[in-house]
């Protein structure tokens, strides 16, 4: 899957697109609008905290330092005099998976609480009145989708795709 960028001047406008993207058959749960905070959306699909914040990308974030942490710690655990070599691999193992753990749930919560680093170029038009729609469509149909959506509504700005998105949101 792909994310495609459309950035939007109005209402009626992401309402069109919208409906552009249905017929093409990409589902409701895959295009994410994203506007002002106030700004009544009436029927359109609003971007949930997944696509607003960073969670992901922390949560990948404090895995990853988590892991590596819960693994020195193993290490600086099994260099001390009078842990037995036999419980060498547990020990390194249970540090490293507890220090993901722990990694990946502070990455996450803190995630939350940060807006989305990939959005940050469309935040000044966002913050002016204009709409992002995220649409999150196979990769084979990306030049599709945008030739569709460039034939039918030619005011949309398409502001290109995401390389890969994540698999769960």
């Amino acid at each position: 899957m792909r994310r495609i960028y459309f950035l939007v001047p109005d209402i009626p406008m992401a309402k069109r697109i919208v409906d552009e993207l249905l017929l093409a058959r990409i589902e409701e749960r895959h295009i994410h609008v994203l506007a002002k905070r106030g700004t009544p959306l009436d029927d359109l699909p609003e971007a949930s905290l997944l696509q607003k914040s960073d969670f992901v990308a922390a949560t990948q974030r404090g895995l990853a330092l988590g892991g590596a942490t819960g693994m020195l710690a193993g290490l600086v655990a099994l260099a001390l005099p009078a842990a037995p070599l036999v419980m060498a691999g547990g020990v390194l193992l249970a540090t490293s998976l507890a220090g993901a753990g722990v990694g990946a749930w502070l990455g996450g919560m803190v995630g939350m609480n940060v807006g989305n680093t990939r959005l940050t170029q469309f935040a000044d038009a966002v913050e002016h009145g204009a709409l992002l729609v995220m649409a999150d469509v196979p990769r084979d149909r990306v030049e599709e989708i945008e030739a569709r959506v460039r034939t039918h509504l030619p005011a949309v700005e398409i502001h290109g795709t995401e390389p890969t998105i994540p698999p769960f949101p």
